[in-house]
């Protein structure tokens, strides 16, 4: 039976207190390090003729050992997994993928914002350089934004080298040269290797541009001179499997290319451990290159689906077709619930996922629409029309600059589902009696169609001379003039028809994933649109058009159904449940406004899941690499290795692999399956050079050794002068109906649905200490104010934090039982800047 990772990593814990920590014996591993250093060349004498300068540079050339500390080589080889991500996105670019490249960029630096811990990569770089560190963020940036983004390959290749060079300088001051040469090698195996993961992929032309590139610039590196000095043998059988890699891709070869490419990078690896200063310096740098091959895994899926940035860019779309609403509401006279509206956008916004998403792909942009909400909102309130008018422009405007970032082709299927909404809108307003307002809004959905925004009018064109047509002059325009002429049977046939059109479009131009985003979107807009008909008063109309959608998705909605009950069934089953309880409200005369937040809620939760499980056809390729580590890793050095260094972390390494396997094969969540895989192959980086005591992760919540401060209270930031309260406790209590991991920046799930009653503990599971601050504001009337600390307001709860209360620290939970129905917002004081806001909703 598969184990979860918690059993996993208490099964690890009990191991820890056999294993033993306490006593390091270097880099090596007591004898068979002086034996390591011998076959390296480096003795004692070298050592003591080879002096540290103030930056951690070796003194002198003769590349010998460097008197560094053991965890030193850990820090450097998880700086090396990044390295081969660097350039894991500039081959993504350079094989006509540039989107999964950027999302690549993106999560390298999620993942180096993360690195939290003297130990961690992003606080160990910005000690050791900060020069090294600017630079490195910067050019990351810049290779997601201006590089892949922009399509400019040559730019993205320029940045990552920039990136790339940030993080080999630092090695080089921290381990000194000769483990350097090693882990630079490491790199150009792994990069050797994104032609086999491509040519997997079916891209032999991808293949053979990556092997090019790889040739190229190995023979420009100084490790080149290095290896072929130390080991003549892998440096002429890295260079042959090189190049036969190469001429087998332009022979569309894929299966030469695969073997070849694993040639080279064998030969990468046997090189490395001749010329790094300890075989366990060397061990941990392979390790983080199998880590990286993880990553490669969830690359290559991704270029059979859309990348996470596209359920973002989802989310926008929604967010386009609320704000619409609010602006409708307000032109009708409902201030109060119009302003409200404006006023929740801007809350769910502070605590989704797109947020960042968008902050880091425009900060233009995001600074854009935050801003223009704001003057939304506001001019609501005043009463002032003309005010509404220009800040929803300044609103929509800034956002589909955002879903243009962030979807890029696929943009002009997030705009049908936007016209989707928008054409409901109309339709609902001719229902209420106003045909001048129904056909204004169809006269301007043709206005942004003729100026092409985002693309949509040309995609549509180039997709299908017929359906364009059929759109704009069959039925957009004749709708327009049955609107202003008040020709009923004329708006019904043409809003099925222009409505029937972008759904054919949608269905001719995209996936089945990027249908279901387009979908999703457009049906969380349904859902919106009958609470905009309860506010005014309409309760019949507001269940037709909840029982309207769910037939809709009934009957399919262009794949969007079967999509989300293969991706998630549990969400399938709640994003059901949600639907139906729009109708029940407004059948009981209720306020349908609760449900369609609920709604809206499994409607993004659906995005995410059906994008996160979109591999299509990639997959298996995906779940091949992965294999290629599992059969590499089995007969290689660094196996036996780590396993007699720890066979906690030996066994926690096979076990997520495995399990990461799965999650391809299966359609699981994959991002989160690769996120594991890589915090596995950190700890076995750490246990191999005998530091797992100042491992920057949480991996010994299950009772293992701390990491990186005394007293063991665990990389995530523990502090003896911080306390929790009597409702933060050690570990999760059993009878936790529902647990929130409280990650570096983000409470995750985000959204959480559940019962009266129900108990829910907050889990530390990364970065620095965390609170649970119940908004005062954000609580349902009549119920007791919440937070980590026990506080009686939000005021005392922000007081006590200064004074060092109620914090949630490494191996803690906090702990509530919810007894008032509504929805409870909340958010991580320490971290509210960044974003870290959640919701609990209580049925």
């Amino acid at each position: 039976m598969e184990r979860s990772r918690r059993e996993v990593l208490s099964a690890g814990a009990t191991l820890f207190a056999t294993v033993g920590v306490a006593g390091c014996n270097g880099l090596g591993g007591g004898t068979d390090d002086a034996e390591a250093d011998t076959e390296t060349g480096g003795t004692a004498t070298d050592s003591d003729e080879s002096t540290s300068t103030a930056n951690g540079e070796t003194a002198g050339d003769s590349g010998g050992t460097s008197q560094t500390a053991p965890v030193d080589a850990a820090v450097a080889a998880e700086w090396n997994a990044m390295r081969a991500r660097v350039w894991d996105a500039a081959a993504l670019g350079l094989a006509g993928e540039s989107g999964a490249g950027a999302s690549v960029a993106q999560s390298i630096f999620a993942r180096f914002e993360e690195a939290t811990g003297e130990y961690g990569a992003h606080e160990a770089l910005e000690r050791a350089s900060e020069e090294n560190y600017a630079e490195f963020e910067e050019a990351l940036g810049e290779l997601r934004t201006e590089g892949l983004q922009a399509g400019d390959v040559e730019r993205a290749r320029e940045e990552a080298s920039i990136a790339s060079t940030q993080l080999a300088e630092a090695q080089r001051a921290l381990v000194g040269s000769s483990t350097a040469d090693a882990l630079d090698l490491q790199t150009f195996g792994v990069s050797a290797l994104d032609a086999a993961a491509l040519a997997a992929a079916g891209n032999l032309d991808g293949a053979r541009r990556v092997s090019e590139a790889t040739i190229s610039r190995f023979e420009e590196a100084s490790v080149h001179a290095a290896l072929e000095s130390a080991d003549g043998d892998a440096y002429q059988a890295f260079e042959n499997g090189l190049e036969a890699a190469r001429s087998a891709a332009e022979s569309d070869d894929a299966g030469t290319v695969r073997s070849e490419a694993k040639s080279a990078y064998a030969a990468a690896i046997d090189g490395s451990y001749t010329l790094a200063d300890a075989e366990r310096a060397a061990g941990a740098g392979h390790l983080a290159s199998l880590q990286a091959r993880g990553w490669d895994a969830a690359a290559v899926a991704a270029t059979g689906g859309p990348s996470t940035d596209y359920a973002h860019a989802a989310a926008l779309t929604l967010y386009r077709a609320r704000a619409a609403d609010a602006r409708w509401l307000a032109a009708r006279g409902e201030t109060e619930r119009a302003a409200t509206l404006a006023s929740d956008i801007f809350a769910h916004f502070e605590g989704a996922r797109a947020h960042e998403a968008l902050e880091e792909a425009d900060h233009e942009a995001y600074e854009g629409f935050e801003s223009g909400l704001s003057d939304l909102q506001s001019a609501i309130e005043g009463g002032d029309s003309g005010a509404v008018d220009d800040a929803f422009a300044t609103v929509d405007e800034n956002l589909v600059t955002g879903i243009e970032t962030l979807a890029g082709s696929n943009a002009p299927l997030l705009e049908a589902a936007f016209f989707r909404a928008r054409l409901a809108d109309a339709r609902e307003l001719y229902r209420l009696g106003d045909g001048g307002a129904a056909a204004g809004a169809a006269q301007g959905l043709f206005e942004r169609f003729e100026s092409n925004e985002l693309d949509f009018h040309e995609t549509v064109e180039s997709t299908s001379e017929d359906l364009y047509h059929a759109f704009e002059e069959e039925h957009l325009t004749s709708l327009i003039q049955a609107y202003e002429n008040g020709d009923d049977e004329a708006v019904a046939t043409h809003h099925e028809g222009v409505q029937s059109t972008l759904l054919e479009f949608e269905t001719t131009a995209g996936t089945t994933a990027t249908v279901s985003g387009a979908e999703a979107a457009y049906m969380g807009a349904r859902g919106f649109d009958a609470a905009v008909l309860d506010a005014l008063g309409d309760a019949g109309r507001a269940e037709a058009i909840a029982q309207g959608a769910f037939e809709h998705f009934e009957a399919g909605a262009g794949g969007y159904h079967e999509a989300l009950e293969h991706a998630d069934e549990s969400v399938y089953e709640a994003f059901e449940k949600r639907l139906g309880a729009i109708a029940t409200a407004a059948g009981n005369g209720e306020d349908v406004y609760p449900a369609s937040k609920s709604f809206n809620a499994e409607v993004l939760n659906s995005v995410y899941a059906i994008v996160g499980s979109a591999g299509g056809s990639t997959s298996d390729a995906a779940a091949s690499v992965l294999q290629d580590v599992f059969a590499h890793f089995e007969d290689a050095r660094v196996h036996e290795l780590l396993e007699e260094s720890s066979h906690s972390a030996y066994e926690i390494f096979e076990s997520e692999l495995d399990a990461y396997i799965t999650a391809l094969r299966d359609g699981g969540d994959v991002s989160s399956a690769a996120d594991r895989f890589a915090d596995a192959a950190q700890y076995g980086q750490f246990a191999l050079v005998d530091s797992v005591e100042e491992l920057p992760l949480d991996l010994r919540l299950a009772g293992g050794s701390g990491g990186g401060t005394e007293g063991g209270s665990g990389g995530g930031g523990g502090d003896s002068n911080l306390q929790g309260g009597p409702n933060v406790v050690e570990g999760v209590p059993d009878d936790a109906d529902h647990v929130v991991d409280l990650k570096a920046v983000a409470f995750d799930p985000a959204e959480l649905t559940v019962s009266k009653g129900d108990k829910v503990a907050w889990k530390h599971a990364a970065g620095e200490p965390h609170s649970v601050t119940a908004a005062g504001d954000g609580i349902p009337d009549g119920a007791d104010y919440w937070a980590s600390g026990d506080f009686d307001s939000e005021d005392a709860a922000r007081s006590g934090w200064e004074e060092g209360k109620g914090a949630v620290q490494s191996g803690q939970s906090f702990v509530h039982t919810f007894e008032t129905t509504g929805t409870h917002e909340y958010y991580c004081i320490p971290h509210e800047a960044a974003g870290m806001t959640g919701s609990v909703t209580v049925e």
